[in-house]
Order: structure tokens, then sequence, then C-alpha cells
């Protein structure tokens, strides 16, 4: 039958998928139709409109290269790549309750928030106490805490992926021939105890130098991201975390372009004098400190 009108439309594209096999393929694609459908009526969208669409998108893919996301950048400044990170901590919570007796309720898991473009994996292993920033711009930061289950039960050997920019915001996959800089992967001692040097981060505008940038621009945003650290927390038996360590009254703090700030996340960074630093290091200059627990679900 030949659809006559837009809502006989609608219904002949979800008749489509009566032959799909997977159910959670099928769910997902008729919940998007439906609401594609639902939004080009809602807006009366334009054919002319339509077409500028598509090309905004052809744009976002050529923007993409081996150290360049545009697709993630696109998702986190719409709030997609958030609202994912929300859900799927909340599933996770939800099994970890599930599991727990009536009388017991554990501490609730370190928030997640989004992974954003800059993750390269295979930093090197570095030993603990180690300067994961050598030669990177900006003031010297020592950051230290433990990992932990929800139970308060130390993780031993618990890997923390870390990377960010340098003190100025920049990344090292944003400098030709760089390298990777200001990236380690750290592994906690018996007690779930960490530490590591890097530098105090600094906030930072996304790339606006293509389609994402246009859009910004058009939806009279700013791009800025408040100064942040990034974890990737995750041990055997355990729920990976990816979150950040946020710099406590950086610019932006309140307006994140990517929607990623939790309070629970924001540090404050004690500034010291030159001299002993806590793991013993005589430092000629002064530098920042920061102290962090992370606390990891359990797996099913």
């Amino acid at each position: 039958m030949t659809p006559m009108t837009e809502d006989d439309l609608t219904r002949a594209v979800l008749e489509r998928l009566e032959g799909a096999a997977d159910p959670r393929f099928k769910q997902v694609m008729t919940a998007l139709i439906a609401h594609l459908h639902a939004f080009i009526r809602e807006v009366d969208l334009t054919p002319e409109e339509w077409i500028r669409a598509i090309f905004f998108l052809t744009d976002v893919g050529k923007a993409c290269d081996d150290k360049r996301q545009e697709f993630i950048l696109l998702s986190d400044t719409l709030g997609a790549s958030m609202m994912v990170v929300m859900l799927d901590q909340l599933r996770a919570a939800r099994r970890d309750a599930d599991k727990s007796v009536a009388t017991h309720t554990p501490t609730p898991a370190t928030e997640a928030t989004v992974q954003g473009p800059y993750y390269w994996e295979g930093a090197p292993i570095l030993p603990l106490g180690a300067d994961i920033a050598p030669g990177v711009r900006g003031e010297a930061s020592f950051y230290s805490g433990r990992v932990t289950d929800t139970d308060g039960k130390p993780i031993e050997g618990a890997t923390l992926d870390i990377w960010s920019g340098d003190g100025e915001g920049v990344y090292d996959m944003q400098v030709d021939g760089a390298g990777m800089a200001a990236r380690a992967r750290i592994l906690t001692d018996e007690q779930g105890r960490y530490w590591f040097w890097s530098i105090k981060p600094s906030y930072y505008p996304v790339p606006v130098d293509g389609p994402v940038g246009r859009m910004l621009e058009g939806m009279g945003r700013h791009p800025n991201r408040p100064g942040h650290i990034h974890m990737k927390v995750y041990a055997p038996g355990h729920v990976t975390l990816t979150t950040h360590l946020f710099v406590a009254n950086s610019p932006y703090i309140d307006s994140d372009a990517v929607f990623g700030v939790r309070p629970s996340l924001v540090v404050d960074f004690e500034h010291h004098q030159a001299g002993r630093a806590p793991d013993g290091r005589h430092m000629d200059q002064a530098y920042w400190s920061a102290h962090y627990d992370f606390r990891l679900e359990t797996s099913k």
C-alpha cells in the first residue's frame, strides 16, 4: 500500500522492521524512526534544511581522522555522550544494589563522565610516584588517593589510565609528531593507593575549526571546558570507570561545553611553596596537590 499521509508513511517504514531478527536492534530502530519522523513534522522541516543537515553530517565525517573524532565531539557537545554515561552508571548501580542484602547499603561508586575525543590506547605503564608529564608546559601537581570497591575494600593492582592536556589545554594529539605526553598507566599498591606527578590542568576550548565549531557558533554557545584531568580506572571483577577530576574554581566549571561536570568530581587543588613534597621529593619551585579516592562497582 502506498502511504497517503504523514502517519501512513511512518507506519509503513516501521512495518519494514517486522523481519528484523535482533530484538534490541528492532527496538532501537523503531524508536529512532518514530522520533525522527516526529521531529521532522514538529519543526516542519524543509527539503533545503534536510539537505543542509545531511551535508553537515557529511562534513563531520570528513573532519575525522586517526587523531580527531568529530562525531564524538558532536555527541559530547549535544549532551548525548553524557546522557549515555549517566544511564550506563545507573544500570551498574542497580545491579550492585540487587546483589547487596537488605541490611547493607554500599557507598555509591565514583561518578562517571564523558571519555572525550582524546583518549589514546597504549599509554606507558609507569611506576608509582612517576612524573607522567616531563617537559610538558604547566605547573607541577602531585596527585594521590586510593581505589576501593563500594564497601571501602582497597583494590590492589587497579589501573589508572591517565591523560590530560598541558597547562594551556593542548593535548598531544593536537600537535603533529608530538607522540604521547601527559599520559600513563599507574597501578595501585597493596593498599589500593596511587600517587604520581603531572601538571595542573587548564581550561580550554574544544576544536572549533570544523562543523561542530560552526554549530556551536550558530547556537550562541562558548566552546570551553573547565580544567580537568582524565582517568580511566579499572580492575578485574569491577566495572571500568571513565571519569575526570575537575579543578575547583576553574573558569567554565558551571558551563562545561560537553556537560561533563559532576559536583562529586570537583577537587580542590592545594598550592604549596618549594620544599619537600608529600612523597619526599624536593621541589625547587611551587607546586600543587590534589587528593581523590575512587570507588568501583563490582561486576556481575
